[in-house]
């Protein structure tokens, strides 16, 4: 289902920049929202990403965001495969691509039990092979509408090599998250060089050590039992121990967090370790939920 030849990664490489805002804007009002959006924009920031979880739909949210800010790409970080058909998820994606000027990326992935059956009281069982059958029906869907004058970009929220080997062969790239440089190497050494590396990293603007790790547990706190999470955090050489007990090495793995040169190193480590582009978490100290817009000015590409 790979949809992006040479020249159209080479191109999407370019139109994505190096350096994006991953951020919920579920918790503004719809007007706010849009001016986030575009102050998102003139801080120079090429592409927004906004994940899927009990606030808005995001395929429907982005296509006001994008339509309210000429020149921004959006994103899903992610889209949950399964809330919709992957016939109705294609008929969206196409739609926003043509509607934005071809201005969207598609994230999908399989989210977690507790979201999904917990919650959505539907079945989830077998990620890997959810996922490979999803992305076939996704690539067999039919749609009559006019389509984009270019393919839709497809990335996998993909943590384990099992999963990143699947958006190689059937995807367009990743989007991991609560990840590190260490695991950006590793997923572009199995990727090779002809799939988008997306990251998102989490970051905070203190100095003050003690801030920063209350914030980076607060964030941690509704992530520690999901298995893919903790097993890709285990796979990267993490104890239970450290993960369960917040221990600073672990947390400072996870989270950059400082002055702005700081933060700009850690960014710039995922770039060396591969990543075309990083999506930029900004949390306020202390106030998990709400980007940091000080953060955000201060990393501005702009």
């Amino acid at each position: 289902m790979s949809t992006l030849d040479p020249a159209g990664l080479a191109a999407w490489r370019a139109r994505l920049g190096p350096l994006g805002v991953w951020a919920s804007t579920d918790g503004m009002a719809v007007a706010d929202a849009g001016q986030f959006a575009r102050q998102v924009r003139a801080w120079g920031y090429t592409t927004l990403w906004h994940p899927e979880t009990l606030g808005r739909d995001p395929l429907v949210h982005l296509g006001h965001l994008a339509d309210a800010v000429g020149g921004l790409v959006v994103a899903t970080g992610i889209a949950n495969i399964h809330h919709r058909h992957p016939g109705v998820m294609r008929q969206g994606a196409l739609t926003l691509a043509e509607q934005t000027g071809n201005r969207f990326v598609l994230g999908l992935g399989v989210s977690h039990a507790p979201l999904v059956s917990g919650i959505r009281h539907l079945p989830y069982e077998r990620p890997l092979a959810t996922m490979r059958a999803y992305l076939g029906a996704y690539a067999e869907s039919m749609s009559f509408a006019p389509p984009p004058s270019e393919p839709v970009p497809v990335v996998l929220a993909a943590l384990g090599p099992k999963m990143i080997a699947l958006a190689g062969e059937l995807a367009d790239g990743i989007h991991p998250y609560w990840t590190t440089p260490e695991h950006t190497a590793e997923a572009r050494r199995l990727l090779g060089q002809d799939k988008l590396v997306c990251v998102e990293q989490k970051v905070v603007l203190t100095e003050d050590r003690d801030a920063a790790h209350r914030t980076i547990r607060a964030a941690l706190a509704m992530y520690l039992n999901f298995p893919n999470y903790r097993n890709n955090w285990l796979r990267l050489g993490f104890t239970d121990a450290q993960i369960d007990g917040g221990d600073p090495a672990f947390l400072d793995a996870l989270v950059a967090w400082g002055s702005p040169d700081a933060l700009r190193r850690r960014i710039g480590a995922h770039h060396a370790a591969g990543a075309d582009h990083v999506c930029v978490q900004a949390i306020q100290p202390d106030t998990p939920g709400r980007p940091d817009t000080g953060a955000l000015a201060a990393l501005a590409p702009g």
